[in-house]
């Protein structure tokens, strides 16, 4: 019964393949789904929005501002101080945990929730005659797919994370936050409203000019980057002074037949809250790698006695692996790999594993990763291909600024998407390109673009 589990594995890795040329394929497809979307044509997959961001961080910027971020189960507020690049940026914050009967509920529960904590946020702070002259102002970090109309204003499109408040839809997420904050005696005007992705590309370039992507690679999944209006067909209005804008990509959403799906890709989309969309994030991001390497070891459990005469309660359980589990699986440099051992017998009630059999759960954590690592580099490459960067005759060097506990936390995740970009690349044109660490990005990146365009 070994063997059966072995063929799970072995077919495991061959579906998901991520061999140079597959990759340059995902690479080429996201690169034309791109150019689809600024044209706004009916079939892409990537639903590209213009930012509205013409005002980028200068690190110039000084003064008070506050931010919301919103982008999982918890959102966070906080107020920072800023004072130049060359001093170091001051943050009070505050996290809170968003119930899940707020994630799908209405609307006007959602960001009276919200509303209510930024109100309770200002008022800790006490007396403070630092905004006596002038209003506050909020950047509005907002990490869902929205249809801007303005640098502050955007209808949401659909929920991605667990989220499903189906009367939010259609409706100006700003709009709806400004009522709620005027409820709750919160005198505060949003400046900005953004991503995480925008705000990652802002926070990055507060501190290097040459940061041209942001990339979140967490929870969740997507990219935007520096384009210039000029190419963008579907541009309206009065061109920006710089030249250029900022692009959202939604690239979760991407989905192209070269993309090496496997059966228990499909199964975890079919059971989703959102089957058939965000095909990519749900390959590469840290809400379901966790998931499907549970899915892999369920299938070995019903195919074998490798595990021994088990409860699958727990195995059958949906998302009781997070990705911080699998890391520390992936990760564990024991001699016996008593790490696994205890990750299997704590989580799974997966208990008395031989050595040989934890070494197949290691390799099962390594295959998930690696291709989520390999198609996230392959997304990144796109991008760069279809803004002109790292391509013969390229000198500029561009700086990719990442930020998201996946790349953050997960080691063996963060070094094989380098390892990929340079094999894509190529030796020489990989060196003018840098991947930098640019933490909180969904935090520091609203209120910088909410002083830019204060």
């Amino acid at each position: 019964m070994v063997a059966a589990a072995e063929r799970v594995v072995v077919e495991l890795r061959e579906a998901c393949a991520a061999p140079a040329a597959r990759l340059n394929e995902v690479a080429a497809a996201m690169e034309a789904e791109m150019r689809a979307g600024l044209r706004e044509e009916g079939g892409s997959k990537i639903k590209m929005i213009i930012s509205h961001v013409e005002n980028l961080p200068t690190g110039n910027e000084e003064g008070f501002f506050y931010a919301l971020d919103l982008g999982g189960t918890n959102f966070r507020v906080l107020r920072v101080q800023l004072a130049g690049k060359e001093k170091p940026v001051a943050k009070r914050e505050s996290k809170v945990s968003i119930p899940p009967r707020i994630m799908s509920g209405n609307a006007s529960e959602l960001f009276g929730f919200i509303a209510s904590a930024l109100a309770s946020f200002v008022a800790d702070e006490g007396r403070s005659n630092v905004f006596e002259d002038k209003q506050r102002e909020l950047g509005f970090t907002f990490s869902f797919p929205v249809r801007k109309t303005s640098i502050a204003s955007g209808t949401l499109s659909y929920w991605t994370k667990g989220f499903k408040i189906d009367d939010a839809v259609g409706k100006d997420v700003v709009a709806e936050l400004q009522t709620a904050m005027e409820k709750h005696g919160v005198e505060m005007r949003v400046a900005a409203l953004i991503n995480d992705a925008v705000g990652t590309l802002a926070a990055g370039r507060y501190n290097d000019e040459d940061v041209v992507i942001g990339v979140i690679l967490g929870t969740g999944s997507n990219a935007a980057y520096v384009e210039e209006a000029s190419a963008i067909p579907k541009f309206e209005g009065e061109l920006p002074k710089s030249g250029n804008t900022v692009i959202n990509t939604e690239w979760g959403n991407f989905s192209s037949s070269c993309l090496p799906i496997t059966e228990y890709d499909q199964a975890l989309d079919k059971e989703s809250l959102n089957p058939g969309e965000q095909i990519f994030e749900k390959m590469i991001s840290g809400m379901y790698l966790g998931e499907i390497v549970r899915r892999v070891l369920l299938k070995i459990a019903s195919q074998s006695t490798l595990f021994g005469e088990i409860n699958q309660t727990k195995l059958e359980t949906r998302d009781i692996l997070g990705t911080d589990n699998i890391s520390a699986l992936h990760h564990d440099d024991t001699p016996d790999l008593r790490i696994v051992a205890e990750k299997l017998a704590d989580n799974l009630k997966i208990k008395d594993t031989s050595l040989e059999t934890r070494k197949m759960v290691v390799e099962i954590c390594d295959i998930v990763t690696t291709r989520s690592a390999r198609l996230a580099a392959a997304g990144i490459v796109g991008i760069l291909r279809k803004i002109g960067r790292a391509v013969p005759g390229d000198q500029r060097r561009s700086v990719v600024a990442i930020d998201g506990s996946l790349f953050d936390h997960y080691a063996e995740f963060r070094q094989c998407l380098e390892r990929t970009l340079v094999e894509l690349l190529g030796e020489e044109a990989s060196r003018s390109v840098a991947v930098k660490l640019t933490k909180d990005g969904s935090g520091l990146g609203a209120a910088l673009i909410a002083a830019a365009h204060s």
